[in-house]
């Protein structure tokens, strides 16, 4: 197993369980949530696994991911509005999608493209809310579509079980929501 591997696996597990971890307390203090601190370290290991990765060979995209998911991290750790934060979002995403365009290697891009501006919002919108677990949701399923096509495995696992997990709280905040 080498160190590449290694980083990847640790940062996935963390982010598994940050998703899947249930979200107690005030969304009003995010960094006292374990989920956020979850999320927030969980990408900063994925950005380091995929700058590994990127210089054995592997796909810039993801790169440009997990930057603006520890981008997005931040947002929530200082709990920024989210009139802001989508803005901050927005323009980073957008720059990100740009670059994507300029380096287009085909429609699987596009997917790519489409899971990048969702996660990011997704990460950026306050715990708890439906725009937050539909944005991760879908953007987690895209992002592993992406990353089947890319054939990277790691990706793709972590993205199957992140939409899980999402899709499991939209459902869960749906029924709340009816009641």
């Amino acid at each position: 197993m080498d160190i590449i591997f290694l980083t990847g696996l640790i940062g996935s597990l963390i982010l598994v369980v940050g998703a899947a971890w249930t979200n107690i307390g005030d969304p009003k203090y995010p960094t006292k949530s374990v989920k956020n601190w979850l999320f927030a370290i969980g990408g900063l290991v994925m950005l380091l696994f995929s700058v590994l990765g990127y210089q054995q060979g592997g796909p810039i995209f993801f790169v440009f991911l997990e930057v603006l998911v520890v981008i997005a991290s931040v947002l929530m750790m200082l709990h920024v509005d989210d009139r802001i934060d989508t803005a901050v979002i927005s323009v980073s995403g957008l720059g990100l999608i740009i670059w994507s365009l300029y380096l287009f290697e085909g429609y699987g891009t596009v997917c790519f493209i489409l899971g990048l501006a969702a996660i990011g919002l997704g990460y950026a919108f306050d715990n708890g809310t439906l725009r937050r677990d539909i944005a991760l949701t879908m953007g987690s399923a895209l992002i592993a579509f992406f990353s089947y096509l890319e054939m990277s495995w790691m990706f793709f696992w972590l993205n199957i079980f992140f939409a899980v997990f999402s899709g499991y709280y939209l459902v869960r905040n749906l029924r709340h929501s009816k009641k």
